[in-house]
């Protein structure tokens, strides 16, 4: 089951927590594109381990939650790795390199940088984006959004409320299984408990535009409960990220 994140207080209270959501975001951005302009390895090892750094101390991240976050990426890493080893284009290349022969097939140095480096790279993805995800409250980032951005009030609160209500369709899948028990039919995926699982999607949609609407969502200008604006805190912050940029690639560019 899909369940919301809840960042606590202390990590929202942080350095990362108090950055603007739409400084990280841009932040992320600027580091996976910069990452895209090399396939050197050290680059993303570099981003990497400034990025758990970062939010181990700037972020107040736990150990453990930081690793269950970006441990199932790892596993992606290594089959992307694995994966462009094994076929990688230059390995039924005469002229590259051969490094194993395992039966037919030939593994080439040229592969194994090339699977090396793209593994790496998803290991600074996962890095970036756990960092981004256990430091930044949705509904922060939602209003960074409205009132920083500019996104339509509509699209980007509608978005929350559908995120939020995720956990609710587990519920009510429960419910209809438990439904179906009692009346003695079997509880398992059934075109019926799918289509009753369609109908109270409906319905929460509904609920939702009818309490949207209510609020005047999209009529004109609104008041903001929570107030996001930018400080001097996302400068410097931008500042070191871009830093640890220039950094990476000129390491990658040196080597």
């Amino acid at each position: 089951m899909i369940v919301p994140i809840a960042i606590p207080d202390d990590r929202l209270d942080s350095v990362l927590g108090r950055t603007s959501p739409l400084t990280k975001l841009a932040i992320a951005i600027a580091w996976l594109g910069g990452l895209a302009l090399t396939t050197q390895p050290w680059p993303p090892v570099i981003v990497a381990s400034i990025a758990v750094l970062a939010g181990l101390t700037l972020g107040r991240i736990p150990i453990a939650a930081l690793v269950r976050a970006i441990a199932p990426l790892w596993i992606v890493a290594l089959v992307v790795g694995v994966s462009n080893i094994v076929f990688g284009a230059s390995n039924p290349d005469p002229a590259a390199t051969e490094l194993l022969r395992l039966g037919p097939l030939r593994i080439t140095v040229p592969a194994v940088a090339i699977g090396f480096a793209l593994g790496l790279r998803v290991v600074a993805i996962a890095s970036v984006g756990a960092v981004f995800a256990l430091t930044t409250d949705a509904t922060r980032l939602v209003d960074a959004l409205v009132q920083q951005a500019g996104v339509s009030e509509r699209f980007a609160y509608g978005a929350l409320a559908a995120y939020q209500a995720v956990p609710h369709f587990a519920q009510d899948l429960a419910t209809l299984r438990q439904a179906r028990r009692i009346r003695g039919l079997r509880a398992t995926w059934h075109p019926g408990v799918l289509l009753g699982l369609l109908v109270l999607a409906i319905r929460h949609g509904d609920r939702l535009a009818l309490a949207m609407d209510a609020r005047a969502f999209g009529s004109g200008p609104m008041t903001h409960y929570r107030e996001v604006r930018w400080s001097s805190l996302d400068a410097a912050v931008s500042l070191g990220a871009a830093i640890v940029l220039m950094g990476a690639l000129a390491v990658g560019v040196a080597r």
